[in-house]
């Protein structure tokens, strides 16, 4: 049972413990409900007994405040506990959900981000989560609880009066058989405005990301028009789901209140044949008109679950994709980086490289060449295992980096990529992320090697001054810098640079590469490049055409080759 619920609710192991506790407690909260009916039946039962024989003696009026105290006193115990362990518990529980989550995202492959969108992430660990925290609180919780306690309420009522439990309680399992039945169908429909959902959220954020290109083309027309379209579809599909289910839990309910017409009139024919006393007819018709509602509320609850189905599916998903592991204990005895027969696929249709082997060896500059989507900057970021290979080996240092945690491997890497990510902080907090106990001196002095310092002086708050979301209040060039000055201050023992210095003009490319100069001593570099002259003082140059590696040698060598490096040479000199 433990393992069952742990599995079915996708929980860890203290959320499963605080569940159940939380189902137990909850299951003696609403069994506690029935404590004020039964005060007023012995009531009701001491009345009607004076009635008949008015010689008997009723309780004392004190005795009935004590009971009616008592009652109060273990319905607050009970609702308190009940309340500690489902709310605060799945609070708690959703917390730890929400920081699983983030670990798992933060150890899967880069390959998994570049198939989902961000939205996409943003809703599963923020919305699904919150409705999930809303159905663990509420529903699951009461449906184990209600049906244990209807459970033992029927068991009671049989005991009692087999023939008017009969009559209570045969439409139950026929509502609850109603409900089952449609599972399927809801679960579709459910599904279908789920993903409705998310195409809404993905289409706002992609609109927000590219206001600016779709400004420029004058697309607000077309991209509003596909936004209502799609506006539309997810209203519909909610109104479809809603009233699905609002048929299938109306007929369930509908189909309940024939209990009490049975109780009726079973009832009434047992009275007039005396096998039925009329305060036992009283009891069934007060238990016909409560009982009720808390099996529509178990019915109400099941079709929430289905939806909960939805949302535990994608974490299930989530849950099973395989992360990156490997040891944390890695000491190489240099930091050569070698691909071996390299293999590559983004898909089963895509090859993106194709048997590639060469060396970067430490103390060098490796440069990377080739023509657009020949496999440059995908080579240099499998050196740092944002992916893995499907084919061949990368060593650094001699050890098969698939079999090191990424981390650990990331540790010993400087990156700075065309696409540069800025954070919606200060600058001095931006550099900072390279070293995150770096002093505001080691920072300054970074600053100043990538050639940061004239602009941030010139700025209202200096290093601190907050750039906006990706550092919109800079230039491209100022961007790239900061970038730069990140890899600087990390000092890592592997430099890698994808068209560093492709934001700068003229002046600036040539302070950022003695810059650079600087940063890359004694270090393994490899650099990406389309212009020839930033690879100038490269040691090897790698060209690659097509996913393979076509030509190796030092620059002077390849431009005397005549092969594809001169071709892509002469092409520069005469542009």
């Amino acid at each position: 049972m433990y393992n069952w619920i742990k599995n079915r609710f996708v929980l860890s192991d203290e959320g499963t413990k605080t569940f159940i506790k939380g189902v137990f407690w909850t299951t003696w909260h609403y069994l506690s409900l029935m404590l004020p009916l039964s005060f007023v039946f012995l009531f009701l039962k001491e009345f009607m007994a004076k009635m008949q024989n008015p010689s008997a003696e009723p309780h004392n009026f004190w005795v009935y405040i004590a009971i009616a105290v008592v009652i109060y006193l273990v319905m607050y115990f009970i609702y308190a506990l009940s309340y500690d362990s489902t709310y605060e518990s799945v609070y708690s529980e959703c917390k730890k959900r929400r920081i699983t989550l983030a670990e798992k995202l933060r150890k899967l492959p880069l390959a998994f981000f570049g198939k989902k969108d961000l939205s996409d992430l943003t809703s599963t660990i923020m919305n699904d989560v919150n409705a999930l925290e809303m159905i663990f609180s509420h529903a699951v919780p009461e449906i184990f609880a209600v049906a244990a306690m209807l459970v033992i309420c029927a068991v009671a009522l049989i005991i009692y009066n087999p023939v008017m439990a009969a009559a209570l309680l045969w439409v139950a399992p026929f509502a609850g058989l109603l409900i089952y039945l449609s599972r399927k169908l809801q679960f579709k429909n459910f599904k279908h405005t789920y993903n409705a959902a998310r195409v809404i959220t993905e289409d706002i954020q992609e609109s927000l990301e590219n206001i600016q290109e779709i400004k420029s083309y004058c697309e607000e027309e077309s991209v509003c028009k596909a936004l209502d379209d799609h506006s539309k579809f997810y209203e519909h599909s909610q109104i479809k789901g809603e009233f699905m289910s609002g048929v299938i839990l109306n007929g369930a309910q509908i189909f309940l209140k024939f209990g009490l017409a049975s109780v009726l009139i079973f009832g009434s024919i047992l009275l007039a044949q005396d096998k039925l006393s009329v305060f036992d007819y009283l009891v069934y018709i007060v238990c016909a008109s409560t009982i009720y509602s808390p099996i529509y509320l178990v019915l109400n609850n099941m079709t929430e679950l289905f939806f909960l189905d939805v949302r535990l599916k994608r974490f299930k998903e989530m849950d099973d994709m395989e992360v990156q592991r490997g040891s944390t204990k890695f000491e190489p005895a240099d930091y050569d980086i070698e691909f071996k027969n390299v293999d590559f696929y983004y898909n089963e249709e895509k090859q993106v490289l194709k048997k590639a082997s060469f060396t970067a060896k430490q103390g060098e500059i490796t440069a990377l060449v080739g023509p657009s989507g020949s496999g440059k900057t995908t080579a240099a970021k499998l050196a740092a295992r944002f992916w893995d290979i499907q084919g061949g080996t990368i060593t650094l240092g001699g050890q098969d980096i698939s079999r090191i945690d990424p981390e650990t491997l990331l540790k010993n890497f400087s990156i700075v990529f065309q696409d540069v990510v800025l954070f919606n902080t200060s600058i001095r907090d931006n550099i900072r992320i390279g070293k995150r106990d770096a002093t505001d001196e080691e920072i300054l002095r970074a600053a100043k090697l990538a050639n940061c310092d004239d602009f941030v002086q010139k700025l209202p708050q200096g290093y601190d001054t907050v750039i906006g979301e990706n550092g919109d209040t800079l230039s491209g060039g100022e961007r790239q810098r900061i970038s730069i000055a990140r890899a600087i201050l990390k000092d890592a023992p592997i430099v890698l640079l994808d068209e560093a210095t492709a934001s700068l003009d003229v002046e600036n490319e040539s302070k950022i590469q003695q810059s650079i100069s600087k940063l890359v001593q004694n270090k393994t570099v490899i650099i990406i490049a389309h212009r020839m002259r930033t690879i100038a003082n490269a040691d090897k140059v790698v060209v690659l055409q097509n996913g393979q590696v076509v030509e190796t040698g030092s620059p002077a060598e390849l431009k005397a080759k005549g092969g594809l490096f001169g071709k892509m040479l002469k092409l520069q000199e005469v542009n």
